[in-house]
C-alpha cells in the first residue's frame, strides 16, 4: 500500500489517514508531498491524484484507491478486522462510529478558525462564541465515552481505534492554541500526544523545512 499526506505540521486529514493505516497493522509506503509549494498545482494533477481531486490523504492500495480519512478506516477495517478500529460492545461501537463521523462532518468553527499546526504553541486567548461552542460538544461526547465505555483504558473507549484517531488532530489543536477544556479531558489528551505512532508524527513535523506562513499566525 501507498499512503500520499501532506506536511505533517499542517494536514490534520494526513494525519488521520496515517494513524489509520498505522492501527491497521499492515505495512504501507509513506509519501509526503508539500501542501501549497510551486509545484502544488502540477503535482495534484497527476494520475495519482486524480480520484481524489488532488487531495491528501489518498490511499493506493493495488489498484484499488481510497481517499478521505474515514473511508480509509473502513476500508482499512474491513481488510484486517473491524475489532482493530471499532469496539466490540454493539452500543460502545454505534458510539464510537457517530463520533467518528460528527468528528468527520462537524465542528467547522474549531477548523477554520485554528488550523492544525503541530510545531506551534500560541498564546492563549479567549476563543469565539463558535468555537467554545464547538468545544463544549467535543467535551460531552469525550465524557459520555470515557465514563461509559473508557473502563481502565486511556483513550475514549478504551483502547486506541478509530474514534481516537479522528480526534486525534482536535487534541492537537486544543494545545497548539491552548483552548480551554474540561479537567477530565486533560489525561485523555496526554494519552493521545504521548502515543507512540503520535511521538513519531510530531517528530516528523519537527524535521520538516516547509513553513506554510498562513498557518504560523495565531487565530485572529
Amino acid at each position: 500500500m501507498k499512503l500520499i499526506i501532506g506536511n505533517k505540521a499542517y494536514s490534520s486529514w494526513s494525519l488521520r489517514g496515517w494513524l489509520a493505516c498505522k492501527q491497521s497493522g499492515l505495512p504501507f509506503e509513506e509519501v509526503v508531498v508539500p501542501l501549497y509549494d510551486a509545484e502544488w498545482d502540477r503535482r495534484r494533477e497527476g494520475a495519482e491524484f486524480a480520484p481524489s481531486s488532488g487531495k491528501v490523504p489518498i490511499l493506493w492500495d493495488g489498484e484499488a484507491v481510497v481517499w478521505d480519512s474515514l473511508a480509509i478506516v473502513d476500508y482499512l477495517a474491513d481488510k484486517v478486522g473491524r475489532e482493530r478500529f471499532w469496539p466490540a460492545d454493539e452500543a460502545a461501537r454505534a458510539m464510537a462510529r457517530s463520533m467518528a463521523a460528527e468528528m468527520h462532518s462537524s465542528f467547522t468553527a474549531l477548523r477554520r478558525k485554528h488550523a492544525m499546526n503541530i510545531r506551534q504553541v500560541f498564546p492563549a486567548k479567549r476563543p469565539d462564541d463558535d468555537v467554545l461552542a464547538d468545544l463544549a460538544r467535543i467535551m460531552e461526547l469525550w465524557a459520555q465515552a470515557r465514563a461509559r465505555w473508557g473502563g481502565d483504558g486511556d483513550f475514549l473507549f478504551g483502547q486506541f481505534g478509530a474514534a481516537d484517531i479522528m480526534f486525534a488532530p482536535v487534541v492537537t489543536r486544543i494545545l497548539t492554541y491552548q483552548l480551554p477544556v474540561a479537567r477530565f479531558a486533560l489525561g485523555y489528551m496526554d494519552a493521545v500526544i504521548q502515543h507512540p505512532w503520535m511521538q513519531d508524527w510530531i517528530a516528523g513535523a519537527q524535521e520538516e523545512d516547509w513553513v506554510i506562513q498562513q498557518y504560523e499566525q495565531p487565530s485572529a
